[in-house]
């Protein structure tokens, strides 16, 4: 994507989010500078850390302005070229992923997206029409597919029999307070519920390595847990969705964990929970390189979460997550 000699400039909007620290480390390992960055919210001071000189804007306006003055600015005087701001790294909520990224693209800037990287499916297809209006490219963090244990498995299933069907149980359970459900987070149409939340980069991760959709059954569907049945080209797959910490199995409590993740594949547990810390920073340097994910390698994870939050769960009936047999739901 990048002939990259000298330094290259991002901006970030998300600056206070969670995941933003990530992005901040991710750009400045990849030898980059980070010029400028939006939140409403100004505790901001993880920045000092990583950018103390960037500047910074609570108002989305005062932001684009400036991103846009960059741009103009570069185009009058070819010798400051390189102020302008070649990436915007976005870490907003969910529902804004949209707009922010024709935001950046409208400048002139390549977009760096977290996932989901839009909330519907036609958003997407909509994007693709600004990105080959600008020539700018809108890529996506999926990390999984990064993920050493991740690939390993992808390789194992493509040298396996070209037909051969998988059984999986996939549960993932991440207790949050009650903060959560007076977040955006809590609210369907801005975060898209909690299979979008916290389930879009395990479903992309499956598609990715099972290929795709064929069936695709709700068994469960409330603001804190979801479950559901899944059939892939290859793969049946049960999965467990919950931010309820009594759902947490006993064992793991006594460790004074509150986050539980496993998938088991044909009764064999596949070890995945260690090894996140620097796929951020390896989603970069992939991107810088012209190897990043894209607007079509996201959608197949944003159509399975969209039918997941439009669909009418069906009750505990036929192959359902086995963990639901002990649970009140």
């Amino acid at each position: 994507m990048t002939n990259q000699t000298i330094p290259l400039n991002f901006a970030l909007i998300g600056a206070a989010g969670f995941v933003a620290p990530r992005h901040m480390k991710a750009i400045k390992e990849t030898g980059n500078n980070l010029c400028a960055a939006l939140d409403p919210y100004d505790g901001v001071g993880i920045m000092d850390s990583f950018f103390p000189g960037a500047d910074f804007f609570i108002e989305p306006e005062r932001f684009d302005r400036h991103l846009d003055k960059l741009r103009r600015n570069a185009i009058a005087n070819k010798e400051s070229e390189h102020s302008k701001i070649d990436f915007v790294s976005i870490c907003s909520p969910n529902y804004m992923h949209d707009s922010h990224i024709r935001l950046a693209l409208r400048n002139d800037a390549h977009a760096i997206c977290e996932k989901p990287i839009v909330l519907n499916p036609w958003n997407a297809d909509a994007l693709k029409v600004i990105e080959k209006e600008t020539g700018k490219n809108v890529n996506t963090i999926l990390q999984l597919r990064l993920h050493p244990a991740i690939i390993e498995l992808k390789e194992k299933i493509q040298k396996g029999p070209a037909d051969k069907i998988h059984n999986l149980n996939l549960t993932y359970i991440t207790s949050r307070g009650k903060w959560y459900h007076r977040s955006w987070k809590g609210n369907i149409e801005k975060s898209g519920g909690i299979a979008t939340n916290i389930g879009v980069h395990f479903f992309d991760m499956l598609t990715w390595i099972f290929g795709s959709v064929r069936e695709n059954k709700v068994h469960i569907l409330t603001p804190d847990r979801a479950a559901g049945y899944l059939h892939l080209d290859n793969a049946e797959i049960r999965w467990f969705l919950s931010l309820n910490y009594n759902d947490i199995p006993d064992e793991v409590k006594k460790t004074g964990k509150s986050t539980y993740r496993t998938l088991v594949m044909d009764g064999i547990e596949i070890e995945f929970t260690e090894g996140f810390t620097d796929l951020h920073t390896l989603s970069y340097r992939n991107i810088l390189e012209g190897k990043g994910f894209g607007l079509d390698d996201g959608k197949a994870a944003i159509e399975i979460v969209y039918n997941i939050r439009n669909a009418t769960p069906v009750g505990l009936k036929e192959d359902y997550h086995p963990l639901l047999k002990s649970l009140k739901v």
